[in-house]
């Protein structure tokens, strides 16, 4: 069978290339043509656009990047039309994969979701088209489905959170090390050039203030040392790792974390964390008038409180960040409270099993029973 498979960023590139790990067992003969990065590469997949072409984030970045958005948009759907694959597999990414899926339905390819855009926080009105043009939509969230079915009559399957699964298999294969050095605390400052370039000089300055502590910065795969080249150099006391976040997490006593993917990830590896966000000032001022949810992390959703602490926006100070890192470091009651809260949330997610292995199932059954879920 030919799969067509668009992730638009760091997360859709892990949790795409286990869909296709897992496909792959499936159907031995499956191509796959995608976009993504090197993990869906790797797992099995012919990348024909890398994610850090697309990743343009908020409002003001996306007008400023429109015609390049256009481009890609007309290059992916000439190129769906070529390939003509048996099915569509769109991971996350809305703004982009729903003009695709729109397109798609009405050219008479079947059409998936997987990891549904979040219509819960924002812009509902995209569930809408989703019923119009999305053939079967799987969502990993637990809510997800009560959501969908109970408020939009709108039939969805639940698969689990495929990142348990994935943190799981990577601490069996690779137990922590003990460490001999200074402890060490991990700034996640994200995968995308405009939110790191706000986020990490803040952290950086925060750092400062715990010279006991070995600050180590994830550098994203997808950007070069020479744009964090001008962002370290002052810190020559923080060091980096590019492509070892989990080893990263694996050894680490806390973490600053943007929010995202990232959040969850942190809690599944028992990281205590401090969540840090800031957009520019334009798209945060559109985006507070918009988003409906109470949090902005994973972590917090899933729970439906505040397990971690969210600086948002005008609260992302060196100061702030002082004040909450110090409250979640060894001994501290908070750091307790916390990893319990994790315990419960681990849980929750790994009571469903392997999430990649569920969805592949279903998309394989999907595309060979020839059927239309309309």
């Amino acid at each position: 069978m030919k799969y067509y498979m668009i992730a638009g960023e760091a997360s859709g590139d892990l949790h795409g290339s286990n869909l296709i790990k897992e496909l792959v067992k499936k159907d031995a003969a499956a191509q796959i043509r995608c976009w993504g990065g090197e993990q869906m590469e790797a797992a099995g997949g012919t990348v024909v656009k890398h994610y850090r072409d697309l990743a343009f984030m908020g409002f003001a970045e996306v007008i400023k990047n429109l015609p390049a958005i256009l481009r890609n948009l007309k290059f992916c759907k000439e190129d769906i039309a070529q390939f003509a694959p048996d099915v569509l597999v769109l991971i996350d990414y809305p703004g982009f994969n729903l003009r695709i899926a729109k397109w798609a339905k009405a050219a008479g390819f079947k059409v998936m979701y997987y990891i549904s855009p979040q219509v819960w926080a924002w812009k509902e009105s995209r569930v809408k088209l989703i019923r119009q043009v999305v053939d079967k939509m799987l969502v990993i969230l637990p809510f997800e489905k009560e959501f969908f079915e109970n408020k939009w009559n709108y039939k969805v399957e639940f698969v689990g959170h495929p990142l348990a699964q994935v943190v799981q298999d990577f601490l069996h294969h690779n137990p922590p090390q003990p460490n001999t050095g200074k402890p060490v605390v991990a700034l996640l400052p994200g995968s995308r050039r405009q939110e790191i370039l706000v986020k990490l000089p803040v952290m950086l300055q925060a750092a400062q203030s715990f010279p006991q502590y070995q600050f180590v910065v994830a550098k994203a795969t997808s950007l070069p040392d020479e744009f964090y080249a001008p962002l370290l150099q002052a810190y020559p006391q923080v060091t980096s790792v590019r492509g070892k976040t989990y080893e990263l997490l694996a050894q680490s006593t806390a973490a600053l974390v943007t929010s995202g993917t990232a959040t969850l990830e942190t809690a599944l590896f028992g990281v205590p964390q401090v969540v840090c966000y800031k957009g520019s000032p334009i798209s945060y001022a559109i985006a507070k008038r918009l988003i409906t949810i109470k949090y902005i992390s994973l972590v917090n959703l899933i729970m439906d409180r505040p397990v971690v602490t969210e600086l948002i926006q005008n609260e992302l100070t060196p100061q702030n960040i002082v004040r909450e890192l110090e409250a979640i470091l060894p001994h501290q009651q908070r750091r307790q409270i916390m990893l319990e809260d994790y315990r419960q949330l681990k849980a929750m997610l790994q009571q469903h099993g392997n999430a990649s292995e569920k969805a592949a199932a279903i998309v394989y059954s999907f595309v060979t029973e020839g059927h239309r879920a309309h």
